[in-house]
């Protein structure tokens, strides 16, 4: 299998945001600002197996979000499109206030919590 093209990864990327936000009722959003590679390998492997972390882009996550929103009528996402910027996006079916001191413990982040209800 060769390399993806940029249009081929936005789908996929499009196709994952899509799924997840399906999948999971809760998310919580972290501040990325000078968070490292190493510290956010950190916090992927101190949440693997209960949650899980997606970055990227903020135009196309809110993109994502609205046509997303729009397909299914859950109008209840679009709550996230105003909060999204420099952010990472914790999905999760846990406690969330077991997963932010989980990520609290790398000290590399502001977080805030933004719930989605179906």
């Amino acid at each position: 299998m060769g390399k993806l093209s940029k249009a081929e990864k936005k789908i996929n990327y499009d196709a994952k945001l899509c799924r997840l936000l399906d999948d999971y009722a809760q998310v919580l959003i972290v501040a990325a600002d000078n968070v490292g590679s190493n510290q956010l390998q950190n916090i992927r492997q101190g949440l693997r197996g209960h949650s899980i972390v997606l970055m990227g882009k903020n135009t196309m996550m809110k993109r994502s979000i609205k046509i997303h929103a729009e397909k299914t009528g859950n109008n209840a996402i679009l709550n996230l499109v105003p909060l999204l910027g420099n952010v990472g996006l914790i999905f999760t079916k846990g406690d969330l206030k077991e997963v932010k001191e989980e990520v609290a413990k790398y000290k590399c982040c502001n977080i805030w919590f933004r719930e989605i209800w179906k």
